[in-house]
């Protein structure tokens, strides 16, 4: 077993950003979600069972 260097170590936590992570974290920026789901919530089930 060897031992992890320093830029071993540094290097191991950090993570690409994928096409797929950017599109989201701007897709995050550009789109009011807060506002969206209140349009949906009326129709959204509200986990109870039957008519009341």
């Amino acid at each position: 077993m060897s031992q992890m260097s320093f830029s071993d170590m540094e290097y191991s936590f950090r993570k690409r950003t994928t096409k797929r992570d950017e599109y989201l974290g701007i897709m995050e920026e550009i789109i009011p979600w807060d506002e969206w789901a209140e349009y949906i919530r009326p129709y959204y089930p509200s986990g109870k069972r039957g008519l009341r």
